[in-house]
């Protein structure tokens, strides 16, 4: 079984910054995409960011760029996603996926198949 783990979620306000850690012990991490996708209460799941196979593919959801990295440790098998000025309207659970695929394609939630139990992000003041 794929083990997938998030942690790095937490409470913070306006403007703070989260990295979020996606960990996968038994996948060779940079032989396919990853991404992330969040959902907030009442609304489904968004792809928030995604890294390829090939590092120089990165896409962002148009709410987040510029806000938003996200990188790759090949040896560690980590993935990360790196959050500053966050805003309320980023809260959600946050979830890392696997997909079988090396692109990203267009963050669909359908291409990816290994997912996490997600980490919860609150921005409050």
């Amino acid at each position: 079984q794929v083990q997938v783990v998030e942690s790095g979620g937490g409470l913070v306000q306006p403007g703070g910054s989260l990295r979020l850690s996606c960990a996968t012990p038994r996948i060779l991490l940079h032989a396919y995409a990853t991404a992330w996708f969040r959902q907030a209460p009442g609304k489904g799941r968004e792809g928030v960011s995604c890294i390829a196979s090939r590092e120089s593919e990165r896409l962002y959801t148009d709410s987040v760029k510029g806000r938003f990295t996200i990188s790759r440790d090949n040896a560690l098998r980590t993935v990360y996603l790196q959050m500053n000025n966050l805003k309320p309207e980023d809260t959600a659970i946050y979830y890392c996926a696997i997909s079988e695929r090396e692109s990203c394609g267009s963050i669909w939630a359908g291409d990816f198949h290994h997912w996490g139990q997600g980490t919860q992000v609150t921005v409050s003041s």
